[in-house]
């Protein structure tokens, strides 16, 4: 056999060597998959749960500050939005580019709910951010922002406020629908039943019969000598405070003159206990920076945390600023354990840095298969 055909021989053995000993790696990671999917989580133990690209669903073991097991969703990734059923089992993703919610079993990554945004003939439909869980687990509140498709033109329809009953299957059909304002965001459920709706202003809703009530002013304050407030906040958190919380900016004026070269400006944040129903409206500091998510200690009423391209430590009551970490990148999303010692970034890429709460010193990082975690909203919870 000539040299130029020993060469060929050898490099088709080396073709078909490789190509099994990939087969082999595909398998093997697929088994460890299974294995690590039906990996049930531990009574007492902490846990985080996020997305990322290409559309997975991480629980996080914060005793170890490890991955613990990934669960692959169904269809497309986009915004990985996740909300906590009460007793901790099942998180709800908003996903599939805005378009459905899906309830994963975090103990078998198992799916065992999902509902379409679009619901009517001929709509496309999508939630922003717009989902929540009821306080006693039974049903599942959704803002669809309809639109109905033609073939020469697109109308616009008006919004809606759906309530699903998380006993719905994989088919989940409204149980009741009602009108709803524009610009919905955030939401969450109150212990007394109430949903509180970020928007324009906050609302109180009343999930039996859609009506929506002003609690807490925001667009439309009057706070006297301040500017309209400004409002960018899309980060669903279930707290260990057990509050509905969001950032604001704004100008405070020195006068009626409201000349901004000689007013302040703030950042602050609008809260609703979920146990009482009581609102706060509260600056806590100067507006140096934009803070993309901000969240109250735990266990420190008195401080609060904000992070985009630095995490922040805040002092409520004086108003200032405490101390700041710098980061190596953008972060989204900030969330703390129930101790109030540790505090964790996710969003933008894949890695979830770990902060020490009380000097900001850095703690290591959590880095995840897959791509860009985008703008998930990051949980965590005891099971």
């Amino acid at each position: 056999m000539s040299p130029q055909a020993d060469k060929k021989r050898d490099i088709r053995m080396l073709q078909i060597a490789t190509r099994g000993l990939a087969a082999l790696v595909v398998l093997g990671a697929g088994s460890a998959m299974a294995a690590d999917e039906g990996k049930a989580l531990n009574a007492g133990h902490e846990y985080m749960v996020t997305t990322n690209y290409p559309n997975n669903l991480h629980i996080i073991d914060l005793a170890s500050e490890k991955l613990y097991k990934t669960c692959q969703m169904p269809d497309a990734f986009g915004p990985g939005s996740v909300q906590m059923s009460p007793d901790k089992r099942i998180a709800y993703v908003l996903n599939n580019h805005y378009a459905d919610i899906y309830g994963v079993e975090l103990d078998s990554c198992k799916q065992v709910f999902h509902a379409s945004i679009s619901q009517l003939p001929g709509e496309k439909a999508r939630s922003m951010f717009s989902f929540t869980i009821s306080h006693d687990g039974k049903e599942i509140y959704t803002v669809a922002n309809p639109t109905k498709m033609f073939s020469d033109h697109y109308e616009v329809q008006a919004p809606r406020l759906d309530v699903y009953g998380t006993d719905g299957g994989l088919n989940a059909k409204p149980l009741r629908s009602f009108p709803a304002p524009r610009q919905l965001t955030i939401m969450q459920s109150g212990d007394d039943g109430s949903l509180y709706v970020a928007g324009p202003d906050i609302y109180k809703v009343d999930v039996k019969t859609g009506k929506f009530d002003v609690i807490v002013p925001s667009r439309n304050w009057k706070r006297p000598n301040y500017s309209a407030p400004d409002v960018l906040y899309v980060w669903n958190q279930q707290t260990y405070r057990h509050d509905f919380s969001l950032l604001y900016t704004a100008s405070k004026f020195k006068d009626e003159k409201q000349d901004p070269a000689t007013a302040e400006y703030v950042y602050g944040f609008f809260n609703i206990d979920l146990a009482t129903g009581k609102s706060q409206t509260v600056d806590f500091g100067p507006l140096t920076e934009i803070y993309f998510s901000g969240m109250r200690s735990p266990t420190d009423p008195n401080v609060v945390y904000g992070v985009l391209n630095r995490l922040a430590k805040y002092d409520i009551k004086e108003k200032k600023l405490i101390k700041a970490a710098t980061l190596d990148h953008s972060y989204y999303c900030v969330s703390m354990n129930k101790a109030g010692t540790r505090i964790y970034l996710a969003g933008t890429y894949n890695d979830i840095a770990i902060f020490d709460a009380d000097s900001l010193e850095p703690k290591g990082k959590i880095q995840l298969p897959g791509g860009d975690m985008a703008i998930t909203t990051a949980q965590v919870f005891v099971r």
